[in-house]
C-alpha cells in the first residue's frame, strides 16, 4: 500500500497494491501495523458503517463533536464519488482548508479523515455503495455539521447544484464561519 498526506494536516489517501489475474484481484484494504508505520497515526477503529445512494445524492459536511470526535477510513465498494474533507481544527495549520478525491471501486483508492474534520460526498455514479471504518462512536447528541454550498469553502461538487439531491437535515446546516464561532474575513 502507499500512503500520501493531502494538503490537510493527517489526512491520507492510500492506494493499495492490487493482485489481478484471470480469477479476478485481490487487494489488503487495511493492516494496523502498516498504517501505523506509514502514517505514525495509532488509530482503532470501533465501528463499520455502510450507505448506498443514488447519482447526485450528496451527504455531508458531517462531524463529531468534541470527545465523539471520529477519524474515518472511508472507501467506495460499488460506483464513484467525489469525497471532501474540511480542516475544522483551529490549532492546524491547515485549518480551513479543504481537499477533494474521487474514490471509485474501480480505483480502489481509500482516504483517511482524522479527527476534527468535515466530511463529504456526492455520487458521481448511477448508484455508490460507500463504506467508512470509525475509531469512535457515532453519538447523536454530538453531530454537527456544515452546509454543503458554503460561500467561504466554495466546493466544487462537480455536478450541478440543481442535480444535488441533498436531506432537508442537511440543507440548513450552518455555514463555515458559524460553525467555528470566528469571522473570517
Amino acid at each position: 500500500m502507499e500512503i500520501k498526506e493531502t494538503i490537510i494536516e493527517g489526512c491520507f489517501t492510500i492506494e493499495p497494491r492490487i493482485f489481478e489475474d484471470e480469477r479476478g484481484f485481490f487487494f489488503e484494504s487495511f493492516n494496523q501495523l502498516r498504517f501505523e508505520e506509514l502514517t505514525g497515526l495509532r488509530t482503532l477503529f470501533v465501528q463499520d458503517n455502510q450507505s448506498f445512494s443514488t447519482q447526485g445524492v450528496l451527504r455531508g459536511l458531517h462531524y463529531q463533536k468534541g470527545s465523539c470526535a471520529q477519524a474515518k477510513l472511508v472507501s467506495v465498494l460499488q460506483g464513484e464519488v467525489l469525497d471532501v474533507v474540511v480542516d475544522l481544527r483551529k490549532e492546524s495549520r491547515t485549518f480551513g482548508k479543504k481537499v477533494a478525491t474521487r474514490l471509485s471501486a474501480e480505483n480502489k483508492r481509500q482516504l483517511f479523515v482524522p479527527r476534527g474534520c468535515a466530511h463529504g460526498f456526492v455520487v458521481l455514479s448511477k448508484t455508490a455503495h460507500f463504506f467508512y471504518k470509525c475509531d469512535n462512536l457515532y453519538n447523536k447528541a454530538a453531530e454537527a455539521g456544515i452546509i454543503f454550498d458554503d460561500a467561504y469553502l466554495n466546493i466544487d461538487w462537480v455536478l450541478p447544484k440543481e442535480s444535488l439531491i441533498v436531506s432537508d437535515k442537511d440543507k440548513v446546516l450552518p455555514s463555515f464561519q458559524e460553525a467555528i464561532g470566528l469571522k473570517i474575513s
